[in-house]
């Protein structure tokens, strides 16, 4: 029962090493600037999934 993630609260279900790892290895910048390189891939990625331009997210 020790594998489950709880979703009620960001609180109780607490990141592993490896998320902690990503968060602190993440490329970073300002996205209402437009240059947050993990911005930029989630907006591509919606984009291509709908068939549309990655400039309308």
């Amino acid at each position: 029962m020790d594998n489950y993630i709880d979703l009620r609260s960001d609180t109780i279900t607490q990141p592993t090493q490896s998320m902690r790892d990503a968060m602190y290895n993440a490329e970073v910048g300002d996205d209402i600037l437009g240059d947050d390189p993990t911005v930029k891939k989630l907006e591509k990625m919606s984009a291509d999934i709908l068939g549309k331009e990655d400039a309308l997210f």
